[in-house]
C-alpha cells in the first residue's frame, strides 16, 4: 500500500494581480518581469512615467500582462487613493526605496527625511493600504524589501540600516497580526546588488566595489536574477505557510 503522492507546490501566480512598487528600474523592474513570467497580471508603480510604460510594453510583447500605475509612493493621500481604487490585489511587492550613505556624525536633516519618507513611511503606507484590499478579499501575500542592512550594520550606513531593520521589525509585526485575515508578510534582503542606483554609488573607485566584495564569500555582488527568485517564492502557493521570514540574498555575507 502506497501512501499519498508528493506534489511540489506550484509557483505559479496565473489569475493573481501583483503590484510592485518602484518598478521602473532595478530590482523592482526585474520583479515586475518575473511575476508577469510567473502569470500574474502585473501593476507596475513608479514616479516615472516613462519607465513603467516602456516595462508594461515589454511585458505585453512577452505576452504577459502589465500596467503602469504612475505615482510618487512618498505622497500618501495619492498613493492611498491608488491603491484603494484596484479593483483587488492578491501580490504586493514593497519595493521602492534609496540609499543615502554617509558618516553618521555629518548626516544632515534633509538627507535623514529622505531616507524616513521613503525608506519607513512609504513602506508602511503602502503595506498597510494594501493589507486593507487585500483584507476585502479574502487575503494576499506582501514582500517587503529590506536589505542585508536590515540584518547587520556597517560604517557609513547608519540611516539606511535603521531604515531596513525597520522594514524587517514591521514585517514580523504585520505577519503576526494579519495571519488570521489569510494575508502573509515576508521580507527579502539582498546585498550590494547591481543597480543603476548601485553603480552610482560606486563610482568613486575600484576600492569601494574591492571592500564590498571582500564581505561576500561566494565572491561576487549580486544581480537582479539573484533577487526575483525569493520574491516570486515568497508570493506563491509554494510559500503558504511561510509568514514573518527574512530570506537574506546575500552571498554569505551575513553568515559571517
Amino acid at each position: 500500500m502506497t501512501g499519498p503522492a508528493t506534489v511540489l507546490p506550484s509557483m505559479r501566480l496565473d489569475g493573481q494581480i501583483a503590484l510592485v512598487t518602484g518598478a521602473g528600474r532595478g530590482i523592482g523592474r526585474g520583479c515586475a518581469l518575473a511575476l508577469a513570467e510567473a502569470g500574474a497580471e502585473v501593476i507596475a508603480m513608479s514616479r516615472t512615467a516613462a519607465e513603467i510604460e516602456a516595462l508594461a510594453a515589454e511585458i505585453g510583447a512577452k505576452g504577459g500582462t502589465a500596467r503602469a500605475l504612475v505615482c510618487d509612493v512618498t505622497e500618501t493621500p495619492k498613493v492611498r487613493q491608488a491603491i484603494n481604487g484596484l479593483e483587488r490585489l492578491d501580490v504586493l511587492v514593497n519595493n521602492a526605496g534609496t540609499a543615502i550613505m554617509g558618516p553618521f556624525l555629518d548626516f544632515d536633516d534633509t538627507a535623514l527625511d529622505t531616507m524616513l519618507g521613503l525608506n519607513a513611511r512609504a513602506v508602511f503606507v503602502v503595506a498597510q493600504e494594501a493589507a486593507r484590499l487585500m483584507d476585502r478579499h479574502g487575503g494576499g501575500s506582501i514582500v517587503n524589501i529590506s536589505s542585508q542592512y536590515g540584518i547587520v550594520g556597517a560604517p557609513g550606513n547608519s540611516i539606511y540600516a535603521a531604515t531596513k531593520h525597520f522594514i524587517v521589525g514591521l514585517s514580523k509585526s504585520m505577519a503576526v497580526e494579519l495571519a488570521p485575515k489569510n494575508i502573509r508578510v515576508n521580507t527579502v534582503g539582498p546585498t550590494v546588488t547591481q543597480t543603476p542606483m548601485i553603480d552610482a554609488l560606486m563610482a568613486s573607485g575600484d576600492s569601494v566595489k574591492e571592500s564590498v566584495l571582500a564581505r561576500i564569500p561566494m565572491g561576487r555582488l549580486g544581480q537582479v536574477e539573484d533577487m526575483v527568485g525569493a520574491v516570486v517564492f515568497l508570493a506563491s502557493p509554494a510559500a503558504a505557510l511561510i509568514t514573518g521570514a527574512t530570506l537574506v540574498v546575500d552571498g554569505g555575507w551575513t553568515a559571517q
